[in-house]
């Protein structure tokens, strides 16, 4: 640990001591933006390392929050590790990153360990359905945020769920392709065993209803018949899919809405792959606005998650739980996605 010291930076900061410890103890809020950053820059001038296991003992709490992702294999989550730490940091706290796989028992041992060394809260970005895994945790003092999941009947009551309407993004998707005359149109995903997913595919097909196009006959691919989600894999699930759809005996859908955006870049490779081309021959739209999405050739038409905001509510919840004395009442909210056309979709030839 570095020998500098809480008044060695509040003298090179012409600050008190209690300024700069109310900064490293998460109350920023007390002190004018130009303070905090001038003690911020003296902290990283001067090399200065808290005692976290001292201030844990003195608050009574950590200032290290778990965050439990699918897989950063997915660009998705690794941005929202990126702005969800940013919104940690800017109040003093730092983030601990566990990649699940979606797996329940997965799930459960990285957060029981995290509980074990002091972490009280958490965001889950699981999405699967039920959280009864979890629930035992939550009885032992875990404040926990369910990211990219609806609330659900079971859930505890001090659960606070943030996520995009999937269901109004999957509306989106099937109201774009159908204005622009799409009438074969396919979804593509993984196994559907996530809240978010369910949701997604419930609004395209709605959408797509009342443009007069029949459940029956939209297209589906989730699957190889196995139950995995496809996180780390899922632009090659969207190669894959795609590569069936367009090589099979049925006539071939003008229009595909895969899943997320690296299933969408999949199913673009197995476009070029068939000879066909992107926008013209095959539609295809995804879902997340990941930064690969804008530079794809062509550029990929998505819904877009505000992710930043997304973050930012997650973290805020959490910290709101960590700090406040009296137990607070759980809550869901809900953000709207937004439509960004690109060049992917186009109207269908011929």
């Amino acid at each position: 640990m570095s020998d500098v010291t809480i008044k060695d930076v509040a003298t090179a900061a012409g600050v008190s001591p209690s300024t700069v410890s109310n900064l490293l103890n998460g109350r920023a809020h007390r002190m004018l933006p130009e303070t905090r950053q001038r003690i911020e820059q003296t902290i990283k001038d001067l090399g200065y390392r808290p005692n976290r296991a001292a201030r844990q003992l003195r608050t009574g709490r950590s200032q290290v929050v778990g965050l439990v992702v699918p897989s950063v294999g997915n660009p998705y989550w690794g941005a929202f590790a990126r702005h969800l730490e940013s919104a940690a940091l800017a109040e003093g706290y730092h983030v601990l990153l566990c990649n699940s796989e979606r797996d329940p028992d997965r799930e459960h041992r990285y957060i029981a360990e995290l509980l074990s060394d002091g972490v009280f809260g958490i965001v889950l970005c699981s999405a699967l359905p039920s959280l009864e895994h979890v629930l035992p945790l939550v009885d032992q003092g875990l404040q926990l945020v369910a990211f990219d999941r609806k609330a659900q009947a079971g859930d505890p009551d001090s659960l606070v769920s943030i996520t995009v309407d999937n269901a109004i993004g999957g509306e989106l998707a099937g109201d774009h392709l159908a204005a622009l005359g799409h009438r074969r149109v396919a979804f593509v995903s993984g196994a559907l065993r996530s809240v978010n997913r369910q949701e997604r595919l419930r609004g395209f097909l709605n959408a797509l209803d009342r443009a007069g196009i029949r459940e029956r006959d939209v297209l589906r691919w989730t699957g190889d018949g196995d139950d995995q989600l496809g996180d780390v894999e899922a632009a090659q699930l969207g190669r894959q899919a795609a590569d069936e759809l367009l090589s099979g005996r049925r006539r071939r859908p003008t229009a595909i809405f895969a899943i997320n955006d690296m299933t969408a870049l999949g199913v673009c490779r197995a476009v070029r792959d068939a000879g066909l081309e992107v926008g013209q021959d095959v539609s295809v739209i995804g879902f997340d606005d990941i930064v690969l999405a804008e530079l794809s050739s062509p550029p990929l038409t998505t819904v877009r998650q505000p992710l930043s905001e997304l973050a930012t509510a997650a973290f805020a919840e959490l910290r709101l739980r960590l700090e406040d004395a009296a137990p607070r009442p759980g809550r869901s909210l809900l953000f709207r996605p937004e439509l960004v056309t690109r060049a992917s979709t186009a109207p269908p030839q011929g």
